[in-house]
Parts: structure tokens; C-alpha cells; sequence
């Protein structure tokens, strides 16, 4: 598997993350959250990463997709980078 798709909210702080992942474990829409909170300039698709290939995320994010079976999770994180902290959803890898 060397590309993957997924969506992303990245905040500053540990404490942000996890509140909205409260916020999607209770059934809260992705993108509505990602457009409203996430730093990342993806924020307007609602953390659309699109497809990439493995390599091209920083390490963290790049592992937290990449590992086995996270296309099965319905949500990764929080996963600390350089950029801050990420909820990830992984659409599928190939």
C-alpha cells in the first residue's frame, strides 16, 4: 500500500483535539468541524487531503495512515506533528 486518501482537522493543542473528537464520536458531521476549526488551509473541503502517496506527509501522519488496518478505524488520533495536532479519517489506502 504506497497511497492513501484522507480528511483531516488539525489544531494547536491536545485539548482541542480531543474535545472534537468527542464532538465525532457523537455523530458530529467531519467536514462541518473541519471547516469551523482546522488550521489547515484544507479546511475549506472540509480537511480534503485528497490522495497522496506515502512519503509526502510529515513522519507522524504519514505512520498514524500508513499503519495496518487504520482504514478500518472510523478516526486516528490525536497525532502530534511540527504543525500541531491531528483527527484523521483514512477514505481507503491502495
Amino acid at each position: 500500500m504506497n497511497k492513501a486518501a484522507a480528511l483531516h482537522i488539525l489544531v494547536k493543542t491536545e485539548s482541542e483535539a480531543e474535545a472534537l473528537k468527542k464532538c465525532l464520536e457523537k455523530g458530529e458531521d467531519f467536514f462541518k468541524l473541519a471547516k469551523k476549526h482546522s488550521t489547515c488551509p484544507s479546511k475549506r473541503q472540509g480537511g480534503d487531503l485528497g490522495e497522496f502517496k506515502k512519503g509526502a506527509m510529515v513522519k507522524q501522519f504519514d505512520d498514524a495512515v500508513f499503519a495496518k488496518g487504520s482504514e478500518d478505524k472510523p478516526l486516528i488520533g490525536p497525532v502530534k506533528t511540527r504543525f500541531g495536532y491531528h483527527l484523521i479519517k483514512v477514505l481507503y489506502k491502495s
